[in-house]
């Protein structure tokens, strides 16, 4: 009779009684020290982050965390949660509405950058080829922002920290390469703006999307938590009909 090995090695947390550790790294050493966001860049790459990487992931699940009522995510979050659904549940109701045409823009976005920092920078030539195919060109545009905040804010943040390099420079040529041979100006939305900043980072492509949903879950817990405590269940949700009752419009910092 043939046995077998089932025996396999995993390389990022280690745990032991009283001891736990983050690829090498006592997690009670980094508590306090590291932030959260620094914490996820070690756990998918395996190394602490350097030159204000944590500072710019941080930015990125901040400039994602939320954008309304509308997006289908949210939509399918409070939808679950009108039904009685448990947090748990509901929240996975978004997260399984992300997907190609929602939030999975950054992965497109990094493919595309990327191919044109292999093609030595000639972002033209690939726009070209691009809408002889009738492809549509990821990380441009937006269907309610004609000039994204969040995305001048990260290209900001990436200059202020020295990592804006290839990547940025490469999705900036990109919406100057279509505005050029289209005549119309697409400004770089903020998966445009990510995509390009994780570029910089070093970040593998396949873990783009997972930005997103990382920062997306507590904006649809807040949701979640406001469809089961403000509006009767089951009800049909209107993503048309509705307005804006929070706080009125406020400066950071505090007090200013």
């Amino acid at each position: 009779m043939t046995t077998h090995d089932n025996h396999w090695t995993s390389a990022i947390t280690q745990i032991k009684p009283d001891e736990v550790r983050l690829r090498g790294y006592r997690i009670e050493d980094l508590m306090g020290r590291l932030t959260f966001a620094g914490a996820i860049y070690l756990a998918l790459t395996g190394t602490l982050p350097q030159d204000g990487a944590a500072r710019l992931l941080d930015a990125i699940l901040v400039s994602s965390i939320d954008h309304g009522v509308t997006p289908p995510s949210t939509l399918a979050a409070r939808t679950a949660a009108s039904t009685g659904a448990p947090l748990n549940a509901a929240v996975a109701a978004g997260i399984l509405s992300i997907n190609r045409h929602h939030g999975g823009a950054i992965e497109d976005s990094m493919r595309l950058i990327l191919d044109v920092v292999q093609a030595g920078g000639d972002a033209a030539a690939l726009v070209s080829a691009y809408r002889s195919s009738g492809r549509r060109i990821p990380g441009l545009g937006h269907r309610i922002h004609t000039a994204d905040p969040r995305a001048a804010r990260l290209f900001a943040l990436a200059e202020e920290a020295g990592v804006a390099a290839q990547g940025v420079r490469a999705i900036q040529d990109i919406a100057a390469a279509l505005a050029e041979q289209t005549g119309r100006a697409l400004p770089v939305n903020v998966d445009g703006a990510i995509a390009a900043v994780l570029v910089d980072l070093d970040i593998a492509p396949e873990l783009a999307n997972a930005f997103f949903i990382m920062a997306r879950v507590p904006g649809l817990v807040a949701h979640i938590h406001e469809e089961g405590t403000r509006q009767r269940p089951v009800r049909l949700i209107d993503p048309a009909d509705h307005d804006y009752d929070g706080p009125p419009p406020r400066e950071w910092p505090p007090g200013d």
